[in-house]
């Protein structure tokens, strides 16, 4: 077997040395084995969200609603203690592969919004593959979607302010969620914010030869994943645009995104080339590329200098997307 690995753009000097420790905690590699293992010890302990959303004065509560198909699934609606009038609504769809992680994984990058715009959070347990293949996760994330918008006004949500959002997988389901709510007309989207989107099952960009065996989430996590989540139909034809958003020819009448990765991670080029097709299509939308930067590096060294500005420069855009 050749060796196809590519030459990479460094990491940022300050990400490799944390990139050093994340290594410790995860290895390179995710494979199908070690998926049962990951679950158990999941990144990022919801103890410490628990107590995050504590802290800085923030409630919760846990509404079992109608998934794909009618079974039942669990969103947390996450505001402020206390909390009055209505708001921007703030619809999180977490990361981890299509395989690992749950509703709390990422939810604490949308605390500040939250808190500055009087805005709720909804956060959806959508099911994993393998053992809920596509096209269960993202179809449970639109039933959620649905479910937020329909009872927008119990919730203080203003409606006309109900952006969806979410980081790797989360990303990627978003971006299929905003093109599921496009074509059945709704619900209506202010902004999607995809960072650091899986958008692309078919393995064939730059960016994933050049990550292999090395950051975090290399190619073989991605095939991994996307093998979990389409099985045999993983880069054949038979791929919905909804499950891998890459794929869609036509991206018109979405709403405005915020796409971001880093330089040296397998989905910079399938970031860029949506963030492309958002243009040709006449669509709003804002990329940045980060660079040195590795996979999810804002939450393994959020106090680095480039993730310090990967979060500025996000929060930038919800600023002038809200306000």
């Amino acid at each position: 077997m050749t060796d196809t690995t590519l030459a990479r753009p460094p990491f940022d000097p300050e990400l490799e040395a944390a990139l050093a420790l994340v290594g410790d905690q995860l290895p390179s590699t995710l494979t199908p084995e070690m998926i049962p293992f990951l679950r158990q010890s999941p990144v990022g302990g919801e103890e410490e969200i628990f107590a995050a959303l504590a802290e800085r004065g923030f409630t919760f509560r846990d509404v079992s609603i109608p998934g794909h198909g009618g079974d039942e699934i669990v969103v947390s609606v996450i505001e402020k203690e206390g909390r009055t009038g209505t708001g921007p609504g703030f619809f999180h769809t977490h990361g981890g592969g299509m395989i690992i992680g749950n509703r709390w994984l990422g939810v604490v990058g949308f605390l500040d919004w939250a808190e500055r715009f009087n805005g709720v959070i909804v956060t959806v347990e959508y099911r994993l593959a393998p053992e809920f293949p596509d096209p269960y996760p993202v179809e449970d994330c639109y039933a959620a979607l649905l479910w937020a918008a329909e009872n927008a006004g119990e919730l203080g949500i203003d409606l006309s302010r109900l952006m969806i959002g979410g980081g790797s997988a989360g990303g990627g389901l978003a971006a299929g969620t905003a093109l599921l709510a496009r074509d059945r007309r709704g619900p209506e989207l202010i902004g999607q914010l995809l960072i650091y989107p899986m958008l692309d099952d078919r393995d064939e960009s730059v960016s994933t030869r050049q990550i292999d065996g090395i950051g975090v989430w290399d190619r073989g996590s991605n095939i991994t994943g996307w093998t979990a989540l389409l099985g045999d139909r993983k880069g054949t034809d038979d791929v919905s645009i909804y499950a891998a958003p890459a794929r869609a020819t036509d991206l018109s009448g979405l709403p405005p995104a915020f796409i971001d990765c880093g330089s040296a991670e397998v989905f910079r080029d399938e970031d860029v080339a949506y963030a492309t097709k958002l243009w040709e299509a006449g669509v709003q939308a804002e990329l940045h590329v980060w660079a040195g930067g590795f996979h999810g590096f804002d939450m393994f060294a959020p106090h680095t200098a480039v993730a310090q500005a990967m979060l500025a420069a996000r929060d930038n855009w919800v600023n002038r997307l809200l306000s």
